[in-house]
């Protein structure tokens, strides 16, 4: 496919990335900034195109005529909205843009509709959403889902004594009467897809998909706490501390923000009536102590500084027992930072990408089994992927053990009209279920793909 990406900031880079290691598209980058475009021409193999995205000449050069994909992930939300306008006049090519302004959120479908829009992306809001899914169930590292919402794939660190330490893979069934599946391990810079004579050790991060229900009772049999926090500190009163605490509110839970700016301050306690605001210095070691985060529940790390934001953690950590989430925006160090035992880190470039692939893999897919849902898991190193399968799908009506899968591939949960089956040898594949398959590749469009 022929993709333009407009803006080459961190999610434009990160993007620009992902998709050329796809192997499978044409891609061109455009950007104000010539050092930006230099910097992503030789760093990824990607035509580079210097210019404003809303300059005729500018995505002319680039090739609006014949793309099929426009991507618009500058730094404005107003900038994206005209470039993806001036792409639907320009050629025929399905546009998505990225738009942060919560204004704006409140009017996306009309956005979508008068546009044209095939995609609207609000990183901020998105990332709120992955922090409050996971304070929801804190004892989890990561908590990715699939089937609207019906299955979870979540992720832990084994404690010492844990009743999973030294257990086979395929004995936790049985052992624990458990209806869930060990789908990933994560062991030290090592991921796996286990089968069932792997040997799960404390200090492992595993991976678990499950329905609600079922994953719910695995945590409670093994000892983990399932209880949602009952009240959260947030440090950065920022887009997504905001997009966060007026979900976090909704589900009843108490939320203090601590920001700096007292003009901020003044427009989040318009927004949000029902949160404390404190105007503060995040960073005060003296004023978080004065605010509680000893008896927190949880702390979230929201400001604009990554080292602020992993400081903060970190006191939280040797003070309390809170759950622990960290925004961190640059994705280059991803690796020094997970060596840091933060609890919870929360991308969302990353997040961001994800949902930008997922929807070029669905208008990439050759035979219909359509991507519904798409998450890097294992720590990047592996994809969670949820098709769709049509009547003519080559792994329909066949028995999983009957299929000729790729090596490092497995096929997690079945979805079939709301019912979650965990599957076993003797199980079909049927046409109209959802298939959540999870891989070491990447790059799978179609079902079709995990068959030799």
């Amino acid at each position: 496919m022929k993709i333009i990406i407009v803006g080459c900031g961190k999610v434009g880079q990160k993007l620009a990335e992902r998709l050329n290691q796809e192997k499978e598209h044409s891609i061109t980058a455009v950007d104000i900034r010539y050092d930006v475009i230099q910097d992503t021409t030789n760093s990824f193999d990607v035509m580079g195109v210097v210019g404003s995205g809303t300059n005729i000449d500018t995505l002319k050069e680039a090739g609006i005529e014949n793309a099929d994909i426009l991507i618009a992930v500058t730094g404005s939300d107003e900038l994206n909205l005209v470039v993806c306008l001036m792409a639907k006049k320009l050629g025929k090519c399905r546009t998505i843009a990225r738009v942060r302004k919560p204004e704006y959120n409140k009017m996306i479908h009309l956005l979508k509709e008068d546009l044209s829009l095939a995609m609207v992306i609000n990183p901020e809001r998105t990332a709120a959403s992955e922090i409050a899914r996971v304070l929801r169930f804190p004892s989890a590292i990561q908590i990715d889902t699939f089937a609207k919402g019906r299955i979870e794939i979540l992720k832990f660190k084994i404690p010492e004594k844990s009743p999973l330490d030294n257990l086979k893979v395929g004995d936790i069934v049985a052992k624990l009467n458990c209806d869930i599946l060990v789908c990933g391990v994560e062991r030290g810079d090592d991921a796996f897809i286990p089968g069932g004579n792997f040997i799960l050790k404390s200090g492992d991060l595993i991976s678990i998909v499950s329905s609600i229900q079922n994953g719910a009772y695995f945590f409670k049999k093994i000892g983990f706490n399932t209880n949602r926090v009952k009240d959260t500190m947030i440090i950065g009163g920022g887009e997504t501390g905001y997009y966060l605490a007026n979900q976090l509110i909704e589900t009843g839970i108490n939320v203090k923000i601590i920001e700096q700016d007292a003009t901020r301050c003044d427009e989040l306690c318009q927004l949000l009536p029902k949160a404390t605001i404190i105007n503060g210095d995040g960073t005060d070691n003296r004023l978080l102590l004065e605010e509680g985060i000893e008896s927190a529940e949880s702390v979230v790390s929201l400001t604009n500084i990554d080292e602020e934001n992993i400081l903060l953690s970190l006191f939280a950590k040797s003070k309390s027992n809170a759950k622990i989430v960290t925004k961190i925006n640059r994705i280059a160090y991803d690796e020094v930072i997970d060596k840091l035992d933060l609890d919870t880190t929360i991308y969302p470039k990353n997040i961001t990408a994800e949902y930008i692939i997922r929807f070029v893999r669905a208008k990439n897919n050759t035979i219909g089994s359509n991507i519904e849902t798409m998450h890097l898991i294992l720590d990047g190193k592996a994809e969670a992927l949820e098709f769709r399968i049509s009547e003519n799908s080559p792994v329909s009506n066949i028995t999983i053990e009957s299929l000729e899968l790729k090596k490092n591939i497995l096929i997690a949960c079945i979805n079939r009209n709301g019912k979650i089956i965990i599957p076993r040898g003797k199980d079909m594949i049927l046409p109209n279920d959802t298939v959540i398959v999870v891989t070491l590749k990447s790059g799978f469009a179609d079902i079709s793909d995990i068959l030799e």
